[in-house]
């Protein structure tokens, strides 16, 4: 008996070894259930001739075409000197007509081809389009007939089991279209034990069709209609399975349980008291939020998304102060020196004397602030750590440096990472693996990017929205210096700097690499992606920190004061170069990424971003907002050398057209896919959803989180339903769900 769990060879029949070893090993399928969901990537309509424009030299074609004529040719055979025949057919297209032509050593042979490509015949028809003259080729044809007779030679096979819809599925090197066809075909007919992971019920309220009926009309489709049925059907499986897992992570996570947080001390209301502004609207309905998930007992699993500048940070100390006062310690994870350093003067400053508890001078209610980076001295480390270890400093803000192993906390009661996108499941799972109970959890980022979209409409993580701006934002032009076209622009853009310096501002300029000489420069977020997913390395000759401020202290810049940061600068020559920029000492700041998050300089009005297509479009809209911080309009200039219709290129137009961070998030989402959902690859890599994406199918993950909800409250084992029971336990074992669990 062969089912879904028997070796693919059980089905493979009479397929030659190099055809077994190409579904084997290339194509990846182990099992008659692998076979049966490699699905066609496209059809064809048997019923109608294939479109055909725009043909190109080399490019592969798969078209269904007729036959308007034949011919029988002989010829001399050059290595035998005998007589050599080849049948020379013309076959019609809705477009262009394309000859094929096929060899025959014996008269027996070719009498055949004249036979089975006679006028008026149809069918798929495959090669390599190649030119010769004025005439269009199919180079070493290979046809699928809609016609069925015995005795057919290799290269011709015959239609059968498909409907009005031909399917074409992924291939690999050896394979065709219709070996895949056959195969699948008859693993369709021997296979009974389809599972049925959707209870019936949901099947009935969402109009899907059961399991048999799907796999009938994926493969062998009689219209469009059936195919968006059957895929409609498997999206809905899978987002079904997920839902459900995550439904019972979430039911585990309040299992377990976590130390409620719920104040006690004076130290947040004081802090409230001395702030010298209001808080928007909005911050104070997400403190709220915050303040309720921190009093239970189960960990709060939180994103905190807003525009740079929505106030975030002030948010997320709230919450940091509000743990202090239930006894516990709060940790604030940054992605840079620059960063954390920036966090920790700005938590200091807010808190004042609030920031010096247990020291001369220390307000009574307050907590000690602590900063941990990798740059810091032995001795420098050795207090720091004394006291986390203590619980003495009840803030703890600082880098990669917090997740080593020898940083010990007293009481970690909440976790808060910034722009968590920069830091994988790993690095985080370290951080809260070093509390007693599990610590709440907030992640915070200006930009979803496209893995963190897909986590949150999968319902991984509860989220939070600001929308409002502080007051003293200004808005910011952002425009394409497309150097293409236009080589001259760019000392228009040098012309623009010079005059926002002369009316007393300041300007980032940032490039992609820091020295000319390092190679391909490792930006995993700002190379494109072909269609199978395989990186496009970026040119070899793009702007550099070094070479960008030695030519424009010499020539376009000569006479203003420039600095230069990026990472290979010692912290401390880091540091001073943001104190320099941020009180006015430096006009021009030449840069890396290094400032992309968290650096304030009110007074920086212009950004010009050089070799912008090397930056996702995340990246972007973040570097971006550290322009028109002050009140004052922001201008950036996004210089490139893409040709217009490039994938990099039309990043940069998705980008000037708004400044509306959620709308580009999805932007991203459709220029790069969604990576990875559930594992540690990143967007743009192959993506473990097999069928589902994240912004086409969001009605359906919604509609399916609540269907799974309601399941796990019903029957939490799902024994009443088997086969989703094997669906949901497989991918809880997974390394999907294991990624899962840490994020």
């Amino acid at each position: 008996m062969i089912t879904r769990d028997s070796p693919i060879q059980t089905v493979l029949g009479d397929a030659t070894k190099g055809k077994r070893d190409a579904v084997v090993n290339g194509l990846g399928l182990q099992t008659v259930g692998d076979l049966l969901a490699h699905f066609p990537r496209r059809y064809l309509e048997t019923g109608e001739l294939s479109t055909v424009r725009g043909l190109s030299v080399g490019q592969m074609l798969t078209v269904v075409g007729e036959i308007v004529e034949s011919q029988l040719k002989t010829y001399q055979d050059r290595r035998s000197g005998r007589p050599a025949y080849r049948v020379e057919t013309l076959l019609r297209t809705d477009g262009a007509e394309l000859t094929m032509t096929f060899f025959a050593k014996k008269k027996h042979l070719a009498d055949y081809f004249l036979r089975r490509y006679t006028t008026g015949q149809q069918g798929v028809f495959a090669g390599q389009v190649g030119r010769f003259g004025q005439t269009w080729q199919l180079t070493n044809p290979k046809a699928v007939l809609f016609s069925a007779t015995a005795d057919e030679p290799e290269t011709v096979q015959v239609m059968r089991g498909v409907g009005g819809l031909y399917p074409l599925y992924p291939l690999t090197k050896g394979l065709d279209s219709w070996d895949l066809q056959r195969m699948i075909n008859f693993a369709r007919t021997v296979v009974d034990d389809l599972p049925e992971m959707i209870p019936e019920d949901i099947r009935q309220r969402h109009a899907l069709p059961d399991a048999r009926t799907a796999l009938d009309w994926i493969h062998a489709p009689d219209d469009r209609d059936q195919v968006a049925a059957a895929q409609r059907r498997y999206r809905w499986e899978e987002a079904l399975v997920t839902q459900l897992v995550l439904a019972r992570r979430r039911a585990a996570i309040r299992a377990v349980g976590a130390q409620a947080r719920a104040g006690g001390g004076a130290l947040l209301t004081e802090f409230d008291r001395r702030l010298p502004f209001e808080l928007t609207a909005g911050q104070r309905a997400v403190g709220d939020t915050i303040e309720v998930e921190l009093a239970r007992e189960w960990p709060m699993n939180r994103l905190l998304q807003g525009e740079v500048g929505s106030g975030k940070t002030l948010v997320a100390l709230r919450a940091m102060l509000r743990v202090v006062d239930s006894g516990g310690q709060a940790a604030l994870l940054a992605p840079t020196e620059v960063l954390a350093q920036q966090h920790y003067r700005s938590v200091v400053e807010l808190m004042g004397d609030l920031a010096q508890g247990g020291l001369l001078g220390g307000a009574a209610d307050g907590t000690r602030v602590a900063l941990l980076t990798g740059s810091m001295t032995t001795a420098q480390r050795r207090q720091v750590l004394l006291d986390i270890a203590s619980g003495e400093a009840g803030v703890v803000v600082g880098t990669h440096a917090l997740l080593e192993e020898k940083v010990s906390f007293a009481d970690l009661g909440l976790v808060v990472v910034d722009e968590q996108h920069r830091f994988g499941v790993e690095q985080r799972a370290a951080l809260t693996d070093k509390a007693g109970s599990p610590p709440h959890l907030l992640v915070m980022t200006a930009t979803p990017i496209p893995r963190t979209v897909a986590m949150t409409v999968f319902g991984d993580l509860e989220t939070s929205t600001l929308t409002e701006l502080p007051a003293g934002r200004a808005p910011i032009q952002t425009s394409v210096v497309p150097l293409q076209e236009h080589p001259a622009w760019i000392s228009r853009v040098w012309a623009r700097v010079r005059e926002e310096v002369e009316a007393g501002h300041q300007v980032y300029v940032l490039c992609p690499r820091i020295d000319g000489d390092e190679g391909e420069y490792d930006l995993p977020e700002i190379i494109d992606f072909d269609d199978e997913g395989n990186p496009v390395t970026a040119p070899l000759n793009l702007a550099s920190v070094e070479q960008t401020y030695t030519d424009l202290s010499l020539m376009e810049l000569n006479g203003l004061r420039l600095g230069r940061m990026h990472g290979r600068l010692p912290a401390e020559e880091k540091d001073r170069a943001m104190r320099a920029f941020a009180a006015g000492d430096i006009d021009v700041l030449v840069s890396t990424t290094v400032i992309e998050v968290g650096v304030d300089v009110p007074n920086a009005t212009t950004m010009v971003i050089l070799d912008a297509d090397r930056f996702g479009v995340s990246q972007l809209h973040q570097i971006r907002g550290r322009v028109g911080r002050g009140g004052l309009p922001g201008l950036c200039l996004l210089v490139t050398r893409a040709e217009p219709g490039t994938p990099g290129r039309a990043r940069l137009d998705a980008v000037a057209a708004t400044t509306d961070g959620f709308e580009l998030s999805r932007v991203d989402l459709d220029l790069r896919r969604e990576g990875d959902v559930l594992g540690a690859a990143q967007a743009g890599r192959r993506s473990s959803l097999q069928t589902l994406r994240v912004l086409r199918d969001e009605e359906t993950i919604v509609a399916a989180r609540e269907e799974a909800e309601a399941l796990h409250v019903a029957d939490p084992n799902l024994t009443t339903h088997p086969d989703l029971a094997g669906a949901v336990a497989a991918l809880e074992i997974s390394v999907e769900s294991d990624f899962m669990e840490k994020s």
